[in-house]
């Protein structure tokens, strides 16, 4: 292993996808503080992909990270254990689900952020002292995230070590991660998968992603649909076989049945009538990932009540499905099938984006110039 004397080079995995450079230092190379890393920024010492690089700059999965020697602070004095208030205390122990010796899960619900940013200060990091126990040097740390608004299940690293054992799990797709979804309409097509590269939407920040067939990352997702409330809705198993940013959000809203609640993504589409909630109806229910201490961790998370409650008004019995992992893949499709399904997953993502533009009652006919090629 190269020490802190020679220049290191890392490549950005999937976890990291998105993430800002100086949280990428704090997490995989917290020795190195925040003004060494201002400071190599400002020298261009750090390098992405061979390029100058800001603190705040967002990475994306496969870049090449060059850190120059040095930084390190062996004799550097632990982070005193941040103290928190009864609520916060509270908080943290009524999302905890399971603990282990490597390991904390938590149950993270809709509204709390992961990690902290520009006008967010309540969030699972900002948590993870209330975790902490007598004699800990070490803080624990998160492994993976979830948007703000999507529920379910949360992983939590209690060492360095165990951090780096889940994060290599994550990263080489052997973790299992199945969510349960609402979305808008049933699709004809009861199980599948779903590939759609993904890339940053131009014009908006690095906020919102959409589908890019020329310069986007693969991006892949089983689904299966459960059951479904007449052509109003259907509840899915989703598999995320990569880990792009909005994956999930993404893919259904371009497979044309956005999830319910998904403003974002599906637009006004996305809200149902009457009194569904108008939240977001994402949960990552299960997750199966090899433990350090031998075996599996596998762990469920109970839905949200929102959620709960919409299952129930819908007529959906949790019960017809233990969130396992889905089947292998299909057979692989041929070169024309997969340009055929993803023509039409843009086709459907453009459609969605649209919006009512046309009455709910037209005539549903083919469109003009559209027959048949002879």
């Amino acid at each position: 292993m190269k020490t802190s004397d020679e220049v290191r080079n890392f490549t950005v995995q999937a976890d990291d996808d998105g993430i800002r450079l100086d949280r990428w230092f704090k997490r995989h190379l917290p020795q190195v503080g925040f003004g060494t890393v201002s400071k190599w920024a400002r020298t261009g010492q750090i390098r992405v992909d061979g390029s100058r690089a800001k603190p705040d700059d967002r990475l994306a999965e496969g870049q090449q990270i060059r850190v120059p020697p040095g930084g390190d602070a062996p004799h550097k004095t632990p982070k005193p254990k941040r103290e928190l208030t009864k609520a916060e205390v509270e908080q943290a122990e009524a999302m905890l689900i399971k603990q282990t010796k490597s390991a904390l899960v938590v149950n993270k619900p809709p509204g709390l952020a992961t990690q902290g940013g520009t006008n967010t200060f309540n969030h699972v990091d900002g948590l993870l002292d209330a975790y902490m126990e007598e004699g800990d040097e070490q803080r624990p740390r998160l492994v993976h995230r979830l948007d703000k608004d999507t529920s379910g299940v949360l992983l939590v690293a209690r060492s360095p070590g165990s951090a780096a054992f889940f994060s290599k799990r994550f990263s080489g797709r052997s973790a299992k991660k199945i969510y349960w979804a609402l979305v808008v309409g049933v699709p004809d097509i009861k199980e599948g998968v779903i590939e759609a590269p993904l890339a940053k939407q131009p014009g908006s920040g690095g906020e919102k992603m959409h589908v890019d067939h020329e310069g986007g990352a693969p991006a892949k997702t089983k689904y299966r649909v459960v059951d479904s409330a007449g052509k109003k809705t259907a509840w899915l198993e989703l598999q995320p076989l990569t880990g792009r940013t909005h994956q999930l959000r993404v893919h259904c809203a371009a497979m044309g049945h956005p999830i319910v609640g998904d403003g974002k993504y599906g637009g006004k589409e996305s809200f149902l009538t009457g009194s569904v909630s108008r939240k977001m109806h994402l949960h990552a229910r299960r997750l199966i990932i090899d433990n350090p201490d031998g075996g599996k961790l596998d762990v469920t998370a109970d839905l949200p009540e929102h959620f709960a409650a919409s299952m129930e008004q819908l007529g959906f019995d949790e019960g017809k499905s233990d969130a396992t992992p889905m089947r292998d893949d299909p057979p692989p499709k041929t070169r024309e099938e997969k340009k055929q399904q993803a023509r039409q997953h843009a086709k459907n993502y453009k459609k969605s984006q649209r919006g009512p533009r046309r009455a709910r009652g037209g005539t549903g006919g083919k469109p003009k110039g559209r027959g048949k090629k002879k």
